[in-house]
């Protein structure tokens, strides 16, 4: 028979080792489940693309800094005339899904503007605010003017092209990127269709995972 104290010890390290399994395995299922009933999105596991870009109070921002949280990314230019517009709608009808359950303050919503030289700094938070976005959590960066096609370059990285054509316009695609809170992205929720309780779902069990 083992000793009381290591049957005490062993069952301490069962314990402490138990949430991360248990957790890893829930992750698991539920994107399994999501695979099944989300055909917009597509699971990867990869390290995020790094960045470092400026806030609109000129503050550096880097991926890196973030470790912890759970990030949801995407990229936008304010003239876009169409889909960006309502991209930011539909992120901010997640956003304020998210901000009413208790894993709020451990989820980063950030955009990325893809047209640095018109989208300025000082138009950071009238755009948020205009697409129902809450400043508590989400940030809008920018490469800066001097550095044009930094950010598209950022966008490339992550595996989505926008593409300038002619004056105003980009020609590109729609995709929200789920990073998790050791920096891997690990989701790409394709277009606008897809089913905001499931991105929910999906950012509350990264929220929750520490494996």
């Amino acid at each position: 028979m083992i000793p009381l104290p290591a049957r005490l010890i062993a069952l301490f390290i069962a314990l402490l080792l138990a949430p991360a399994s248990v957790q890893a395995h829930s992750l698991e299922s539920l994107e399994q489940d999501l695979l099944a009933r989300e055909k917009y999105v597509q699971i990867v596991d990869m390290p995020a693309p790094a960045f470092s870009l400026t806030d609109d109070q000129g503050r550096t921002v880097r991926l890196a800094d973030m470790r912890g949280k759970v990030v949801v990314l995407w990229f936008v230019y304010q003239r876009c005339p169409d889909v960006c517009p309502l991209h930011s709608e539909a992120i901010a009808d997640v956003q304020a899904m998210i901000n009413r359950t208790p894993v709020r303050d451990s989820v980063r919503f950030i955009t990325i503007t893809t047209d640095p030289e018109h989208d300025l700094p000082e138009t950071f938070a009238d755009y948020g605010a205009s697409r129902g976005l809450d400043p508590a959590n989400w940030t809008m960066l920018t490469s800066g003017p001097d550095k044009p096609a930094a950010t598209r370059e950022i966008a490339r990285q992550f595996g989505l092209k926008f593409t300038p054509e002619g004056d105003d316009y980009q020609i590109h695609g729609v995709v929200t990127h789920l990073i998790d809170k050791s920096g891997h992205l690990r989701a790409r929720y394709h277009g606008l269709k897809f089913n905001p309780a499931s991105m929910v779902e999906h950012i509350k069990a990264f929220s929750n995972d520490d494996h």
